[in-house]
């Protein structure tokens, strides 16, 4: 009995870690002819050692609601499951479900191109017709990028024009924000158009000085840092609203509470009219460069003409596998949005594009029920059950380009200390809302079983009654996060821990 006292306490997790490297040497281990103690199945001992679902749920202290399937990736069998046909929202786990759309519509290899287009014939330098600026739908364009444009464009001869100067941002329908219920002045609910340019952002820098404050609006990049003129800045003596927009054809006005600035900082604030923020970074860099063009407005209709000089993006499955790991929403609505235009339909807004993504996985019986609103699962009303999220992962395969492409998850103990040696590894996708969590993937135990696997949690009523101001940090929000995530690490250690032989 003394010497039980004086052992140290252990972690769950410990516990978990040590009956693991136990279960694996145990043929190892000479045994006793004769046990005092009753002979468990190894079954058994893990089940025991895993606890039960109820405990880890109820230690999470959630509310709402939650679901979750962890299934053979195999075979598709499941093999232990909560609410598995509860549809709850997604949230950025829709990114998946839009990887796989745009990579069966558009092709791993498909790149994203933007161009400069001329309507008349190029003599001793100048243009003797129209420039078009034809943007493609990139959605990883940047500054650095239109520089190398330009760059091209003064290689090709191009010094004037004696026409004027357009830009086609119609390659795909604008859109003024991905989610309207999200706050304006949110960098990851930008606006949409078929020319973006940094994620359609632009940084806003601010110093105090004596007499108030020093701002600037600028296209900052790795190379390029192009001061803006079409976003301005305004700074304000009041309390709030933190950030007012006023938009008008092609401009967008701010206004900043000075009561909400420290000495100094910068943020990236969202830009309403994407074309002519792109047009006017590159009218700017293209001066820089010795060519002189007018400034560019707007045109409609993209006419015939000589392409004189390109741009074109990455691989869609490197741009892919970047949008899983950062989670990007304007790259998986630009790519939802081409594929479903690859698919011979033009909608006009997300939410129609995110009913043919949904229609599109219902039909290829990978779910029975999955509701999209937009690709980014930005909004939350689109709805999806863990059942079905985890019938996508066993469709696309173990050995499949979404298991390539997604990133590692990483796992911590107790301490919030990453574990270089985790029970079980994990490629999957992330996805956070305020009072939502999802993650989907798939999982290896340190015994070699492959599972596939989904957990979606949320708290809608918590969630709906916030304020639309409170919605960038709401009070409980980080806390609550915290928890999700902790029971999705809890649950994939017990998985790994129960199902680990097969």
């Amino acid at each position: 009995m003394s010497q039980l006292r004086k052992m140290p306490h252990l972690t769950r997790r410990q516990v978990l870690a040590g009956l693991l490297v136990s279960t694996a040497g145990s043929a190892m281990a000479g045994a006793p002819a004769t046990s005092i103690f009753p002979q468990y199945r190894p079954r058994k001992i893990r089940l025991d050692a895993a606890g039960s679902v109820d405990d880890l749920i109820a230690a999470a202290d959630l509310g709402g609601k939650i679901g979750f399937v962890v299934a053979d990736a195999a075979t598709g069998e499941i093999l232990e499951s909560r609410n598995p046909l509860l549809a709850l929202p997604p949230a950025s786990v829709a990114k998946a479900v839009t990887t796989l759309y745009g990579l069966e519509a558009l092709g791993p290899g498909h790149r994203f191109a933007t161009r400069v287009l001329i309507t008349g014939p190029l003599v001793n330098g100048r243009v003797e017709g129209d420039l078009y600026l034809v943007g493609g739908g990139d959605p990883t364009l940047d500054t650095d990028a239109l520089g190398e444009l330009a760059k091209r464009l003064k290689a090709a001869g191009v010094r004037e024009i004696s026409g004027k100067a357009r830009v086609w941002a119609d390659a795909l329908p604008y859109q003024r924000s991905i989610d309207s219920d999200q706050p304006e002045y949110l960098g990851y609910n930008p606006s949409l158009s078929g020319l973006n340019l940094n994620f359609n952002r632009v940084f806003f820098e601010w110093k105090r000085q004596k007499d108030g404050f020093e701002v600037t609006m600028d296209a900052r990049a790795l190379k390029y840092r192009p001061r803006v003129a079409m976003s301005t800045m305004t700074v304000v003596d009041r309390t709030a609203p933190i950030f007012d927009l006023t938009s008008t054809a092609s401009t967008d006005e701010w206004t900043v509470a000075s009561r909400a600035l420290g000495k100094r900082g910068g943020r990236w604030l969202p830009v309403r009219r994407p074309e002519f923020y792109a047009s006017e970074v590159f009218h700017t860099i293209a001066r820089a460069h010795g060519i002189d063009l007018p400034g560019f407005t707007a045109a409609r209709n993209l006419p015939g003409g000589t392409v004189v000089a390109e741009w074109q993006s990455e691989p869609l499955q490197d741009i892919l596998r970047g949008m899983l790991k950062y989670s990007t929403n304007l790259i998986a609505e630009a790519v939802g949005l081409s594929a479903s235009q690859a698919r011979g339909r033009s909608p006009a807004t997300l939410s129609a594009s995110g009913r043919m993504m949904g229609d599109w996985v219902t039909s290829a019986g990978a779910a029975k029920h999955a509701k999209f609103v937009d690709h980014s699962g930005l909004g939350d009303a689109s709805r999806m059950s863990a059942s079905d999220m985890v019938r996508v992962l066993v469709r696309a395969g173990w050995n499949g380009q979404l298991h390539d492409l997604m990133k590692d998850i990483p796992f911590h103990d107790d301490d919030g200390k990453r574990l270089k040696n985790p029970p079980v590894n994990v490629q999957a996708k992330t996805g956070t809302l305020n009072f939502v969590s999802a993650l989907a993937g798939y999982a290896q135990s340190s015994g070699g079983r492959r599972l596939v696997f989904a957990i979606f949690a949320a708290d809608m009523p918590r969630r709906d009654a916030l304020p639309k101001s409170q919605r960038e940090r709401p009070r409980g929000g980080r806390a609550w996060n915290g928890r999700a995530k902790d029971l999705q690490q809890k649950l994939l250690e017990r998985w790994a821990l129960v199902f680990d032989a097969a």
